[in-house]
């Protein structure tokens, strides 16, 4: 079953406060799941790569065999690509589990601008206002 995954991370400071958005589509658009979570103290980048491996596990629970990954961190999107070699030590382990992640799917990653990302992007708000 082929799924559409939209995944964005943040922090609140840099590092800071930090939380996850994911919202999982069919094939048709209809959302399956959403999420928006606190993931604890973290950089940006570790957000959006938490986000990003969240994101392709909840929908292969789902049962996805196909995703399309829209995210709007260009660093993660360009890593996952092979465009970027991944160089901070920090993101070493998270680029790997990603890729471990994707075992076993057809996958596709695109980088989107940030407001065509919005439900993601508000559920990661949503999750820190909550927390604050």
């Amino acid at each position: 079953m082929k799924m559409i995954v939209n995944v964005d991370g943040g922090a609140r400071g840099n590092p800071g406060p930090a939380a996850i958005g994911i919202v999982i589509r069919d094939g048709e658009g209809n959302v399956l799941q959403d999420l928006g979570e606190t993931i604890g103290e973290a950089t940006n980048n570790v957000a959006e790569y938490e986000a990003l491996i969240r994101g392709i596990e909840l929908a292969k629970e789902l049962g996805a065999d196909q995703l399309q990954i829209h995210g709007d961190s260009e660093l993660v999107v360009k890593q996952m690509l092979g465009q970027y070699k991944v160089k901070h030590p920090d993101m070493k382990p998270l680029h790997a589990r990603a890729k471990e992640a994707l075992d076993g799917v057809e996958w596709q990653i695109s980088h989107v601008r940030r407001e065509q990302n919005a439900e993601a992007d508000a559920l990661v708000n949503q999750a820190l206002d909550a927390a604050a």
